[in-house]
Protein backbone atom coordinates (compact mmCIF):
# COMPACT_ATOMS: atom_id res chain seq x y z
CA UNK A 1 0.00 0.00 0.00
CA UNK A 2 1.67 2.96 -1.42
CA UNK A 3 -1.26 5.13 -0.07
CA UNK A 4 -0.66 8.72 -0.98
CA UNK A 5 3.05 8.65 -2.72
CA UNK A 6 0.80 7.41 -6.48
CA UNK A 7 -1.10 11.01 -5.91
CA UNK A 8 2.56 12.46 -6.93
CA UNK A 9 2.58 10.22 -9.92
CA UNK A 10 -0.86 10.64 -10.80
CA UNK A 11 -2.06 13.92 -9.83
CA UNK A 12 0.66 16.47 -10.15
CA UNK A 13 -1.31 19.54 -10.70
CA UNK A 14 -3.94 18.81 -7.99
CA UNK A 15 -0.87 18.24 -5.22
CA UNK A 16 0.88 21.46 -6.54
CA UNK A 17 -2.21 23.30 -5.69
CA UNK A 18 -2.96 22.10 -2.59
CA UNK A 19 0.50 23.27 -1.62
CA UNK A 20 -0.05 26.58 -2.95
CA UNK A 21 -3.59 26.61 -0.63
CA UNK A 22 -1.97 26.62 2.58
CA UNK A 23 0.49 28.96 1.19
CA UNK A 24 -1.92 31.14 0.46
CA UNK A 25 -3.47 30.84 3.57
CA UNK A 26 -0.81 31.82 5.24
CA UNK A 27 1.46 28.23 5.67
CA UNK A 28 5.18 29.17 6.52
CA UNK A 29 6.07 25.64 6.29
CA UNK A 30 4.94 23.15 3.64
CA UNK A 31 5.24 19.53 4.00
CA UNK A 32 6.20 17.21 0.59
CA UNK A 33 3.68 14.42 -0.33
CA UNK A 34 6.81 12.24 0.48
CA UNK A 35 5.53 10.05 4.08
CA UNK A 36 4.62 6.97 2.29
CA UNK A 37 8.04 7.47 -0.15
CA UNK A 38 10.56 5.30 1.44
CA UNK A 39 11.63 2.02 -0.89
CA UNK A 40 10.08 -0.71 1.55
CA UNK A 41 6.62 1.38 1.07
CA UNK A 42 6.74 1.69 -2.89
CA UNK A 43 8.31 -1.59 -3.92
CA UNK A 44 5.39 -3.94 -2.41
CA UNK A 45 2.91 -1.18 -4.89
CA UNK A 46 5.43 -2.32 -7.64
CA UNK A 47 7.08 0.80 -7.89
CA UNK A 48 10.48 0.20 -6.65
CA UNK A 49 12.21 1.33 -9.62
CA UNK A 50 10.61 4.65 -8.80
CA UNK A 51 12.08 5.72 -5.36
CA UNK A 52 14.04 8.42 -6.93
CA UNK A 53 11.70 9.91 -9.46
CA UNK A 54 8.90 9.72 -6.95
CA UNK A 55 10.39 12.02 -3.95
CA UNK A 56 12.13 14.32 -6.58
CA UNK A 57 8.99 15.08 -8.02
CA UNK A 58 7.20 15.51 -4.20
CA UNK A 59 10.39 18.30 -3.46
CA UNK A 60 9.55 19.81 -7.35
CA UNK A 61 6.21 20.38 -6.98
CA UNK A 62 6.16 22.02 -3.43
CA UNK A 63 9.12 24.29 -4.81
CA UNK A 64 6.71 24.98 -7.68
CA UNK A 65 4.13 25.56 -5.60
CA UNK A 66 6.48 27.80 -3.41
CA UNK A 67 7.78 30.24 -6.27
CA UNK A 68 4.15 30.50 -7.61
CA UNK A 69 2.22 31.31 -4.72
CA UNK A 70 5.22 32.45 -1.82
CA UNK A 71 5.20 36.58 -1.60
CA UNK A 72 7.09 35.46 2.09
CA UNK A 73 9.92 32.95 3.35
CA UNK A 74 8.36 29.12 3.01
CA UNK A 75 10.28 26.57 3.88
CA UNK A 76 9.93 23.29 2.40
CA UNK A 77 9.89 19.56 5.13
CA UNK A 78 10.92 16.97 2.85
CA UNK A 79 8.67 14.38 4.72
CA UNK A 80 9.66 11.27 6.42
CA UNK A 81 7.99 8.13 8.38
CA UNK A 82 8.38 5.74 9.59
CA UNK A 83 5.08 3.87 7.88
CA UNK A 84 5.36 0.39 5.79
CA UNK A 85 4.00 -1.16 3.11
CA UNK A 86 0.25 -2.67 4.31
CA UNK A 87 -0.18 -4.71 7.84
CA UNK A 88 1.80 -7.67 6.18
CA UNK A 89 4.78 -8.28 8.42
CA UNK A 90 6.68 -9.77 5.45
CA UNK A 91 6.79 -6.46 4.04
CA UNK A 92 8.34 -4.71 7.16
CA UNK A 93 11.97 -4.59 6.31
CA UNK A 94 15.28 -5.36 7.91
CA UNK A 95 16.98 -3.63 10.25
CA UNK A 96 20.18 -3.22 6.89
CA UNK A 97 17.28 -2.89 4.90
CA UNK A 98 15.24 -0.47 6.57
CA UNK A 99 18.88 1.99 7.09
CA UNK A 100 19.58 2.05 3.87
CA UNK A 101 16.18 2.92 2.56
CA UNK A 102 16.14 5.65 5.30
CA UNK A 103 19.31 6.97 3.84
CA UNK A 104 18.15 6.91 0.45
CA UNK A 105 15.22 8.50 1.16
CA UNK A 106 16.30 11.43 2.90
CA UNK A 107 19.37 11.50 0.80
CA UNK A 108 17.37 12.11 -1.93
CA UNK A 109 14.96 14.62 -0.53
CA UNK A 110 17.86 16.65 0.79
CA UNK A 111 19.68 16.83 -2.85
CA UNK A 112 15.96 17.82 -4.30
CA UNK A 113 16.25 21.17 -2.36
CA UNK A 114 13.99 20.75 0.75
CA UNK A 115 15.10 23.15 3.79
CA UNK A 116 14.44 20.53 6.35
CA UNK A 117 13.26 17.33 7.23
CA UNK A 118 10.30 16.50 9.23
CA UNK A 119 9.89 12.92 10.76
CA UNK A 120 6.23 11.48 11.23
CA UNK A 121 4.56 9.58 13.08
CA UNK A 122 7.86 8.34 14.80
CA UNK A 123 6.16 5.25 16.83
CA UNK A 124 8.50 2.47 16.48
CA UNK A 125 11.16 3.15 18.50
CA UNK A 126 13.91 1.50 16.50
CA UNK A 127 12.74 2.44 13.14
CA UNK A 128 12.13 5.85 14.09
CA UNK A 129 16.16 5.72 15.24
CA UNK A 130 17.15 4.24 12.29
CA UNK A 131 15.09 6.82 10.25
CA UNK A 132 16.13 10.16 12.68
CA UNK A 133 20.06 8.81 11.76
CA UNK A 134 19.66 8.65 8.44
CA UNK A 135 17.79 12.66 8.28
CA UNK A 136 20.90 14.08 10.61
CA UNK A 137 23.47 12.80 8.42
CA UNK A 138 22.13 14.92 5.44
CA UNK A 139 23.40 18.40 7.68
CA UNK A 140 19.38 19.50 7.03
CA UNK A 141 17.90 20.97 10.26
CA UNK A 142 15.59 18.02 11.34
CA UNK A 143 11.99 18.23 13.10
CA UNK A 144 10.76 15.05 15.07
CA UNK A 145 6.97 14.52 14.96
CA UNK A 146 5.81 12.00 17.55
CA UNK A 147 2.04 10.42 17.35
CA UNK A 148 0.59 9.75 20.47
CA UNK A 149 -2.16 8.75 22.62
CA UNK A 150 -3.76 8.68 26.76
CA UNK A 151 -3.78 5.05 28.24
CA UNK A 152 -6.70 3.92 29.81
CA UNK A 153 -5.57 5.59 33.22
CA UNK A 154 -6.32 8.76 31.64
CA UNK A 155 -2.90 10.20 32.48
CA UNK A 156 -0.23 8.00 31.12
CA UNK A 157 0.87 9.23 27.53
CA UNK A 158 1.87 6.75 25.23
CA UNK A 159 3.05 6.25 21.68
CA UNK A 160 -0.16 5.39 19.32
CA UNK A 161 1.32 2.15 18.49
CA UNK A 162 0.59 -0.79 20.49
CA UNK A 163 2.90 -3.13 19.41
CA UNK A 164 5.87 -1.46 20.77
CA UNK A 165 6.66 -3.49 24.53
CA UNK A 166 7.44 0.01 26.30
CA UNK A 167 5.14 2.48 24.59
CA UNK A 168 5.75 5.32 27.18
CA UNK A 169 6.47 8.97 25.44
CA UNK A 170 8.43 9.98 27.98
CA UNK A 171 10.86 6.72 27.74
CA UNK A 172 10.56 6.77 23.91
CA UNK A 173 11.01 10.48 23.61
CA UNK A 174 14.64 10.55 25.66
CA UNK A 175 15.57 7.17 23.01
CA UNK A 176 14.63 8.85 19.97
CA UNK A 177 15.88 12.50 20.48
CA UNK A 178 19.25 11.01 21.36
CA UNK A 179 20.51 10.49 18.15
CA UNK A 180 19.49 14.05 17.40
CA UNK A 181 17.23 16.84 15.94
CA UNK A 182 16.58 20.48 16.08
CA UNK A 183 12.80 20.59 17.20
CA UNK A 184 10.24 17.62 18.57
CA UNK A 185 6.96 17.49 19.08
CA UNK A 186 3.55 16.10 18.78
CA UNK A 187 1.70 15.80 15.87
CA UNK A 188 -1.23 13.08 13.88
CA UNK A 189 -2.73 12.97 17.82
CA UNK A 190 -6.65 13.77 19.03
CA UNK A 191 -6.09 17.51 19.92
CA UNK A 192 -7.53 16.04 23.45
CA UNK A 193 -4.33 13.86 23.48
CA UNK A 194 -2.15 16.20 22.02
CA UNK A 195 -2.33 18.95 25.28
CA UNK A 196 -1.35 16.29 27.94
CA UNK A 197 1.81 14.91 25.60
CA UNK A 198 2.83 18.67 25.41
CA UNK A 199 3.03 18.85 29.02
CA UNK A 200 5.23 15.55 28.99
CA UNK A 201 7.42 17.14 25.98
CA UNK A 202 8.05 20.53 27.76
CA UNK A 203 9.32 18.17 31.19
CA UNK A 204 11.88 16.04 29.21
CA UNK A 205 13.01 18.38 25.97
CA UNK A 206 14.42 21.58 26.11
CA UNK A 207 14.52 22.48 22.54
CA UNK A 208 11.78 24.06 20.15
CA UNK A 209 8.36 22.53 20.59
CA UNK A 210 6.18 21.78 17.66
CA UNK A 211 2.20 20.42 17.72
CA UNK A 212 0.02 19.79 14.80
CA UNK A 213 -2.90 17.53 15.64
CA UNK A 214 -5.47 15.53 13.77
CA UNK A 215 -9.31 16.48 14.02
CA UNK A 216 -12.42 14.39 12.40
CA UNK A 217 -11.81 10.98 14.08
CA UNK A 218 -15.60 10.30 11.66
CA UNK A 219 -13.86 10.40 8.08
CA UNK A 220 -15.46 8.36 5.31
CA UNK A 221 -13.28 6.12 3.10
CA UNK A 222 -11.69 5.58 0.42
CA UNK A 223 -11.84 9.40 -0.01
CA UNK A 224 -10.70 10.55 3.59
CA UNK A 225 -14.00 12.80 4.07
CA UNK A 226 -13.46 13.79 7.58
CA UNK A 227 -16.48 15.09 9.47
CA UNK A 228 -16.86 16.32 13.10
CA UNK A 229 -13.82 18.26 12.70
CA UNK A 230 -12.97 21.07 15.38
CA UNK A 231 -13.68 24.75 13.75
CA UNK A 232 -11.12 27.08 12.49
CA UNK A 233 -12.06 29.59 15.71
CA UNK A 234 -11.79 26.32 17.93
CA UNK A 235 -8.47 25.24 16.69
CA UNK A 236 -7.29 28.54 16.70
CA UNK A 237 -7.76 28.86 20.36
CA UNK A 238 -6.37 25.63 21.63
CA UNK A 239 -3.23 26.85 19.38
CA UNK A 240 -3.43 30.09 21.22
CA UNK A 241 -3.00 28.01 24.89
CA UNK A 242 -0.34 25.60 23.45
CA UNK A 243 1.55 28.98 22.58
CA UNK A 244 1.14 30.24 25.61
CA UNK A 245 2.96 26.88 26.87
CA UNK A 246 5.90 27.34 24.74
CA UNK A 247 5.08 25.84 21.55
CA UNK A 248 6.87 27.61 18.68
CA UNK A 249 5.85 25.80 15.44
CA UNK A 250 1.90 24.85 15.25
CA UNK A 251 -0.28 23.41 12.46
CA UNK A 252 -2.56 20.84 11.54
CA UNK A 253 -2.36 17.14 10.48
CA UNK A 254 -5.37 14.96 8.83
CA UNK A 255 -8.74 16.53 8.76
CA UNK A 256 -7.35 20.47 9.05
CA UNK A 257 -7.02 22.49 6.50
CA UNK A 258 -6.55 26.09 4.80
CA UNK A 259 -9.32 27.45 6.74
CA UNK A 260 -7.56 26.40 9.92
CA UNK A 261 -4.45 27.46 8.52
CA UNK A 262 -5.68 30.71 7.58
CA UNK A 263 -7.29 31.50 11.10
CA UNK A 264 -4.43 30.82 13.32
CA UNK A 265 -2.07 32.49 11.04
CA UNK A 266 -4.67 35.82 11.50
CA UNK A 267 -4.26 34.97 15.72
CA UNK A 268 -0.46 34.26 16.29
CA UNK A 269 2.64 36.12 16.52
CA UNK A 270 4.45 36.72 13.55
CA UNK A 271 7.40 34.80 15.09
CA UNK A 272 5.36 31.51 15.37
CA UNK A 273 5.78 29.22 12.48
CA UNK A 274 2.24 27.69 10.72
CA UNK A 275 2.92 24.29 8.85
CA UNK A 276 0.35 22.33 6.93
Amino acid sequence: MAWCAVATKTSPELLRGLHEDYICAGADVITTNSFSSARHVLEPAGLGDEVIAINNQAVALAREARDAAAERPVWIAGSISCFNGGLDQSKIPTPEAAKANYREQADCLADAGVDLLLMEMMMDVEHACYALEAAVATGLPVWVGFSCRLADDGETVLMYSKSAADTRFDHVLSKVMAVGGSAAGVMHSTIADTGPALDVLMENWSGPAMAYPESGEKFTMPIWNFGDVASPDDFAATMAAWVEKGVQIIGGCCGLGPDHIRTIKDRMPENINKLN
